[in-house]
């Protein structure tokens, strides 16, 4: 076989999200490229749940998703001290055990477990071993790390997946259960019904900085399930982590920071997430899909180019949501947020949906700051430059 028919190669370093799905979109698509999708750890995924709304996507990404998706429903509730609110906006959920299993299936041999990388460039990747593999083109899905030119704060969550001594009662998801004490400014349960009797109960609060005391939050679901009527008989699975939620951002920095290698950046590292709720499943599943629909040669350069497209437009889309997290947390004082919130979720259905999949519309951002503002006028105004926060960190 000439050099010209050789198959090009793709190097994936890092099987979360980002890179099994950019992986299998590949796998399914550019049936001309050889695929290598380097994992450190001893299964793709980790430990984490990935949900998101079924309006988030367009045909294509949900074809892609499909496969992978573990519950669906039809809808979802929120419940406030002010009164509950239901949606029939339909959600989703990919756990991390189905993502494994169904992209080891249909990526077979392109999956290599525990194969550490410890340096990437546009040519390749060193691996722990000392060993090196060659590549056309490279992508770092390494996941986040600390990253430049932003200013965050986080959503904290330890999740339990337990099993209740009797049904739940729930028959769709409990995406804020913010009818709780409102501890660390503000507070919620979300609550995924996995089955009669068997339940993820996360305990969820915005913070300053991402540290999880997993002890006080452990108890704190112990005494949700207690007020509600629950008994846990068994414990499952246990989740923690911490949510980015950009307030400022100055891509330019960012993508200097994340491109220092030479690799293509994607997921978080590449600052591909909703600013205000963290999902970063609706923008993995574009970006695998672009990429994969990338017509010509394979290469790192014009892979990219293509990302760096991908976040230029979601950073401009996603102005006006950082204007709100900078509302949320520079402006409001912390023992309003939750009727903040609350204010939100009593919009139209078609505003909210328009908001989770990062299509507002001019009316939809006059409409969520029409009326008596939620947070104090001067203040507010403080809030609003962006380039003010980044400098604040």
């Amino acid at each position: 076989m000439s050099k010209l028919q050789s198959p090009q190669r793709l190097l994936i370093a890092g099987g979360g999200l980002a890179g099994t799905l950019i992986a299998t979109a590949f796998a399914a698509r550019r049936p001309d490229v050889a695929i290598t999708l380097a994992e450190s750890g001893d299964r793709l995924g980790g430990n984490h749940t990935w949900s998101a709304f079924g309006t988030d996507f367009g045909p294509r990404e949900r074809a892609l998703i499909d496969p992978f998706v573990s519950h669906r429903w039809d809808g979802y509730d929120c419940r406030f001290t002010g009164g509950a609110f239901t949606y029939s906006t339909p959600y989703l959920s990919i756990a991390s055990d189905d993502l494994d299993r169904v992209a080891r299936h249909r990526l077979g041999d392109a999956v290599r477990l525990d194969t550490p990388v410890t340096a990437l460039d546009a040519a390749g990747a060193v691996l722990a071993d000392g060993s090196r593999i060659e590549a056309d083109a490279v992508i770092d899905a390494r996941g986040p790390r600390q990253l430049a030119g932003v200013t965050l704060r986080w959503q904290k969550f330890l999740g339990r997946e337990v099993r209740l001594a009797d049904p739940h009662g729930l028959t769709q998801p409990t995406i804020m259960d913010a009818a709780v004490p409102q501890l660390d400014g503000y507070r919620f349960v979300y609550l995924l019904p996995f089955g009669p009797d068997r339940l993820l109960i996360e305990d969820t609060y915005y913070a300053e900085d991402p540290a999880v005391d997993a002890a006080v939050l452990t108890e704190r679901i112990d005494a949700y399930a207690a007020a509600r009527g629950w008994t846990i008989r068994a414990e499952e699975r246990v989740e923690v982590g911490a949510l980015p939620l950009l307030l400022a951002g100055d891509l330019p920095t960012l993508w200097r920071e994340a491109t220092a290698e030479g690799a293509v950046p994607v997921g978080l590292r590449a600052g591909l997430f909703h600013p205000v709720t963290g999902y970063s499943l609706p923008l993995a599943a574009r970006t695998a899909t672009r990429l994969a629909e990338l017509a010509g040669p394979v290469t790192t350069a014009r892979l990219m180019a293509a990302v760096e497209g991908i976040a230029r437009d979601h950073f401009a889309r996603s102005a006006f949501d950082r204007m709100l997290n900078r509302l949320l947390f520079l402006a409001g004082p912390p023992e309003r947020r939750h009727l903040v919130l609350q204010r939100f979720h009593g919009l139209p259905q078609p505003l909210i949906e328009r908001f989770y999949a990062g299509a507002l519309k001019r009316s939809d951002q006059a409409r969520i700051l029409a009326g008596k503002p939620p947070v104090p006028l001067l203040a507010a105004l403080g809030a609003l430059p962006e380039r003010a926060a980044l400098r604040s960190g």
